[in-house]
């Protein structure tokens, strides 16, 4: 898969990028089709409470996956369920243990939706920083919101995630006001802020250049279901680690 010159030069230049939900259809082929995302979308509803949240929020729900690319062979294959594990410095509210979350269901891990946004993420990284041994995680999250008790997308505020490529995508925003993604370089100077609204709509990061964090969330109606559900795709080069 090839990456738009717009985005990829977006990336290069400034180290982020937006594509938008439009956009990604057209990137994702069978993946991007009607049929295929509402099964992936309707997984959120599966999702585990987190209960590895050191500020005592039962307000976030999770599953992950982790993958391979090796150069020269296409597509990702998929690792044995692993812990998630963060740096204090990357997570200063979390990191620094082993953190064992719920795994994405097998479906999900192989389907078409995916794969695509997979490929779309490793042509990003092996641009930027050249074809070689992936270690890629996949994280399916859901941020729940209740009247008085707002949820938290970035709890540790705003981070750089240790990695080399970060790909952020909207998957539904359901009754909630906030949620503004926020850019800022290592001096805390404000590159950008924006709300990825629509299903799809996508931010590409290059870690190591700019940092990033999502403001709380709130119900817009406090008697009904509030939340934010996104994936979370990271590169980080050197393969699997040991």
């Amino acid at each position: 898969m090839t990456l738009p010159a717009g985005p990829l030069a977006d990336v290069a230049g400034r180290g982020f990028a937006r594509v938008t939900g439009a956009q990604m259809v057209g990137l994702m082929g069978p993946g991007g089709q009607a049929d295929a995302l509402a099964p992936f979308f309707a997984s959120w509803n599966r999702l585990e409470t987190d209960a590895f949240m050191r500020d005592g929020g039962r307000y976030r729900r999770r599953r992950i996956a982790n993958f391979t690319a090796e150069p020269g062979v296409p597509g990702h294959l998929r690792g044995a369920h692993r812990p998630h594990f963060q740096a204090v410095v990357h997570n200063t509210l979390n990191g620094g243990v082993d953190r064992w979350f719920a795994p994405m269901e097998d479906a999900v891990a192989s389907c078409a939706p995916l794969v695509a946004m997979l490929d779309l993420g490793r042509a990003l990284a092996d641009s930027l920083h050249g074809a070689q041994p992936w270690f890629v995680e996949a994280h399916q999250f859901r941020i729940e919101a209740a009247a008085g008790a707002p949820g938290f997308p970035t709890p540790e505020g705003v981070h750089h995630d240790g990695v080399d490529v970060v790909l952020i995508t909207m998957i539904a925003r359901t009754n909630l006001s906030g949620g503004e993604t926020v850019i800022e370089d290592d001096d805390g100077r404000r590159l950008a802020q924006f709300v990825l609204r629509d299903p799809l709509d996508t931010a590409l990061l290059d870690d190591p250049r700019v940092r990033h964090g999502v403001t709380p969330v709130a119900p817009v109606d406090d008697a009904l279901p509030s939340c934010r559900d996104v994936l979370v795709l990271t590169w980080k080069r050197g393969g699997a680690p040991g």
